[in-house]
């Protein structure tokens, strides 16, 4: 989101209906449609494995220009790379690339790609197509993806008809990783007239080891294997079918009693994991950047004051919420990168609760008698703890009015600049990856429009942050880039514009009679590369 664009140039790239549908999908996707009847197939069918996924899946399948948990995941299968990665460890893999590069201090990168890898169509891979899909990314028009890569990529050139060049405007040693997020797209698809409205409308195209067969935006997308996939990780089962079940209650149905149709199911309900367990069925957690963040917009008094921000992070009672609304499977933000992250450290301001700290900056910046009016999307979690949040202000004399809605609806005012004053809301850029680099040009970047929304982009402040990260993605010391990291994730913290309450678990259900492989992610939807039926 890095360049400036009119909203109708959003919406004409966003592949949504609106700029709100599309950033529903950058919040873990939470929108959708109701429980599915798109069912094909038994559940005792070992040549089938039925997944549900607990997010909408009426968004955008184009990879450039995607953050929807659904079609991410679904798109992990059908397209690759140069590189991808392992879902749990992040670890990079060749894909249609044939090696990783050898010197990941280089300034350029040559890779040469896999010999036979053919598009769904039959069409052979050619490097005009990673030429065809790098020229979109780091296009003007890009508004997500590129932002992961215009800071550091001046372009990819073809060398010959089996091989291409990166080249990059400094050394920048977790491209690696990073171009997982890059699916190569076939140029002879894609090129046409109205294509990427189809890809944006659910068509995928790509060389991975399953192909898309059917795609029902209100109910399910189904998947079969690839003949004439011979890439590293061939499919495990001839087909897939996976189901959108946005209602928990119906979700978790899905895949209960003996009779359940679906083998695993992503987003289980805190609520409905001893049950599960009960039944016999395996379900873990993912631990990772999922988390509910805090939104204030600067332009409205008194929430352009630093005090009166992190006077209300210092009054949440965020063990309560963790005890009551996540049952135990959250822990209190300490950074902005989560507990467990390699880059993590505790930040120089911590919010833990402290009600009479928060007093005392309210009084200090004269603010009194203060009533906040909090907008928050409906996604279930975030909902239980909303409750915690408004006693917790009440306690300080902040008056408080709970205001939870579609998602979508809620960011169609942001998208129309509408006022507010705070916004409660879930996001996740462990889709994307992990270093923190990427994490933080995921909400924080020039030009972005999560800055737009808080009114804090072309701020002094704004400005001196974005040059503290330019500076650590540049460092290519690992200690001299671990303490530049640190020092801007202070200086975030401190800011508290857009700043995480609480970190998340990610619960996964899966029977593991019927199921082998799988391992529970830490961000939405699933991977199913390496399972099995059994």
């Amino acid at each position: 989101m890095s360049s400036e664009f009119s909203r109708r140039d959003f919406l004409r790239y966003s592949g949504a209906t609106g700029a709100a549908a599309f950033i529903a999908a950058t919040l873990s996707a939470c929108s959708g449609g109701p429980a599915s009847t798109g069912s094909v197939g038994a559940g005792t069918n070992k040549d089938l494995i039925t997944a549900v996924i607990g997010y909408g899946n009426d968004q955008s399948w184009d990879p450039t220009q995607t953050a929807s948990a659904f079609a991410m995941a679904g798109i992990n299968h059908v397209y690759e790379g140069l590189l991808d990665t392992d879902p749990i460890t992040r670890e990079p893999y060749p894909a249609l690339a044939t090696a990783l590069p050898a010197d990941t201090n280089a300034t350029t990168w040559k890779f040469t790609l896999r010999d036979g890898a053919k598009w769904h169509d039959g069409q052979p891979v050619t490097a005009d197509d990673v030429v065809f899909t790098f020229e979109r990314i780091l296009g003007p028009d890009n508004v997500l993806t590129g932002n992961f890569f215009k800071s550091w990529l001046r372009e990819v050139k073809k060398v010959d008809d089996r091989s291409v060049e990166l080249v990059f405007k400094f050394p920048f040693p977790d491209a690696a990783p990073r171009l997982t997020i890059a699916k190569i797209m076939p140029k002879h698809v894609f090129s046409q007239a109205g294509a990427w409205d189809a890809a944006k409308g659910g068509k995928a195209v790509g060389s991975g080891p399953y192909k898309q067969t059917a795609h029902n935006p209100k109910s399910n997308t189904s998947f079969e294997a690839f003949d004439g996939y011979n890439g590293p990780r061939p499919a495990t089962v001839a087909k897939m079918n996976w189901l959108t079940i946005v209602d928990a209650a119906a979700r978790v149905a899905k895949i209960s009693g003996g009779s359940a149709e679906a083998q695993i199911a992503d987003n289980i309900p805190y609520a409905n994991v001893d049950q599960l367990k009960q039944q016999g069925l395996t379900v873990e957690g993912g631990k990772g950047m999922n988390h509910m963040f805090l939104m204030f917009n600067t332009a409205a008094k008194p929430f352009d004051d630093i005090r009166v921000r992190q006077a209300l992070h210092y009054a949440i009672d965020k063990q309560k919420m963790i005890d009551v609304a996540l049952k135990g499977h959250g822990t209190a933000s300490s950074s902005f990168l989560n507990e467990g992250h390699p880059d993590h450290k505790r930040a120089s301001v911590v919010y833990d609760y402290d009600p009479e700290k928060a007093k005392a900056l309210l009084k200090e910046a004269g603010v009194s008698n203060l009533a906040i009016n909090l907008m928050a999307v409906n996604v279930s979690w975030i909902a239980d703890c909303l409750p915690t949040i408004a006693s917790s202000w009440e306690a300080v004399g902040v008056k408080t009015t709970l205001e939870p809605q579609d998602t979508a609806a809620l960011f169609t005012k942001m998208d129309q600049f509408q006022d507010y004053q705070v916004v409660a809301a879930a996001s996740n850029p462990n889709q994307f990856g992990m270093d923190a680099d990427l994490i933080l040009h995921y909400n924080y970047v020039p030009g972005g429009l999560w800055m737009k929304y808080s009114h804090w982009d072309g701020t002094d402040d704004a400005e001196k942050l974005f040059t503290m990260m330019d500076e650590a993605s540049k460092e290519t010391d690992k200690a001299k880039r671990t303490q530049l990291i640190h020092e801007y994730l202070d200086f975030v913290a401190e800011q508290a514009i857009l700043y995480p309450v609480v970190h998340n678990e990610l619960m996964t259900a899966w029977d593991a009679k019927k199921l082998s492989g799988v391992r529970a992610q830490p961000y939405p939807g699933i991977n199913l590369l390496q399972a099995k039926r059994t």
